[in-house]
C-alpha cells in the first residue's frame, strides 16, 4: 500500500449514495506503513469544478472515465477496506496533489 494509489471500497460511508467509491491514498508514507489502522483518503468523483484543490484523473490511472480527485473531502477510512487496487498516480499526478493538498488545508509556504 503506497501513497497515490487508487483503490475501489464498497460502501464507503452512510451519507455516500454509491454502492462503490475510489479513493486515493494522500497519507504520508511513513503513517501507511505504522501499525495504525486507518489512513486518509480523498475521494474521487466524475465531477470536476475546476476548484484547485481537484486534481483530473481518468484511464491512465486506472479508471474508467474522466474524474477528479477532491482534496477539500479528506476522510480517514480503515486499510482493510483496501481490497480493490485500480492504480497508482504519476509523478507529475503526486505533484498536483501535494499542491492540491496544500491549498486544501491551507498550509503557509515555507520558503
Amino acid at each position: 500500500m503506497k501513497r497515490g494509489e487508487l483503490y475501489r471500497v464498497a460502501h464507503p460511508s452512510a451519507k455516500d449514495p454509491k454502492k462503490y467509491r475510489v479513493f486515493a491514498i494522500v497519507s504520508r508514507q511513513i503513517a501507511i506503513d505504522s501499525r495504525f489502522s486507518t489512513v486518509i483518503y480523498a475521494p474521487i468523483y466524475s465531477v470536476h469544478d475546476g476548484l484547485s484543490t481537484q486534481i483530473l484523473v481518468g484511464t491512465e490511472e486506472g479508471l474508467k472515465h474522466d474524474s477528479s480527485i477532491h482534496c477539500d473531502e479528506l476522510i480517514s477510512l480503515p486499510k482493510s477496506a483496501l481490497t480493490q487496487y485500480i492504480g497508482m498516480l504519476p509523478p507529475a499526478k503526486m505533484v498536483e496533489l501535494n499542491q492540491a493538498l496544500h491549498i486544501a488545508l491551507g498550509l503557509p509556504d515555507l520558503s
